[in-house]
């Protein structure tokens, strides 16, 4: 059967994480980051995605707003920053994160296909909205679906249920796109169609699953149609 629904992950998929840190480096206020922040970009990203999974092994949910923060509060403490001034410079630049550049007419064509479109993310109501607003793709986007809504964070089977519960779409007829590569296999043994964006050429995670396509971006995602 063919594909009639795109979801992607947010975070690293489609949108570039690592410009929070990346611009608050380049501002005066902020130049003890500009040694150091690519490696804090890289920690606060590894501890936000660790708590998820701790919080979610453990059932203590909270927001992905308080593991951002949490993640960053760690990594700037490893690198010796104590600013408040930049910690509340990188939160803030985290509400306003750039889309990939192929994001946006990748969308469109999908969507000129008849596609459905969603974003399926651990990032709370308010931080995907935010995203979608500042990258301003929201018109190619049929839906933004929050873990808030299940309370527990990928890669739980109620998540991507989500996608089943919104759309009435069989597994098979559902492409999800990740940057993360356990987010793809999680989505793979759901029994998804997936593809993994290896942006950075890693190897595959050993998990009970592997993405059934792997690409270095998003702009082939509408030749799976």
């Amino acid at each position: 059967m063919p594909l009639t629904t795109y979801v992607f992950d947010a975070y690293g998929t489609l949108f570039d994480v690592n410009v929070a840190a990346a611009q608050a480096a380049k501002e005066p206020d902020h130049a003890a980051l500009g040694p150091v922040w690519h490696d804090l970009a890289r920690d606060w990203r590894l501890k936000q995605l660790q708590y998820t999974w701790l919080r979610a092994t453990a059932d203590r949910h909270c927001d992905f707003w308080q593991v951002t923060q949490d993640g960053l509060d760690w990594a700037m403490e490893a690198h010796g920053l104590d600013s408040d001034a930049t910690r509340q410079r990188l939160l803030a630049l985290y509400w306003e994160l750039a889309a990939y550049p192929e994001v946006q007419p990748m969308l469109a064509q999908l969507k000129a296909q008849g596609a459905t479109t969603a974003i399926l993310s651990n990032g709370s109501p308010a931080m995907i909205e935010a995203a979608v607003t500042s990258a301003g793709i929201g018109d190619h986007l049929d839906a933004l679906l929050s873990v808030e809504e299940v309370g527990v964070f990928k890669p739980h089977a109620r998540v991507y249920d989500m996608v089943r519960d919104r759309f009435g779409c069989a597994k098979q007829d559902v492409l999800f796109v990740s940057s993360n590569g356990w987010d793809a296999a999680g989505a793979a043994g759901y029994g998804f169609q997936t593809a993994w964006v290896n942006r950075g050429g890693e190897p595959v995670d050993r998990l009970y699953a592997k993405p059934h396509h792997i690409l270095t971006d998003l702009s082939t995602i509408p030749e799976f149609s």
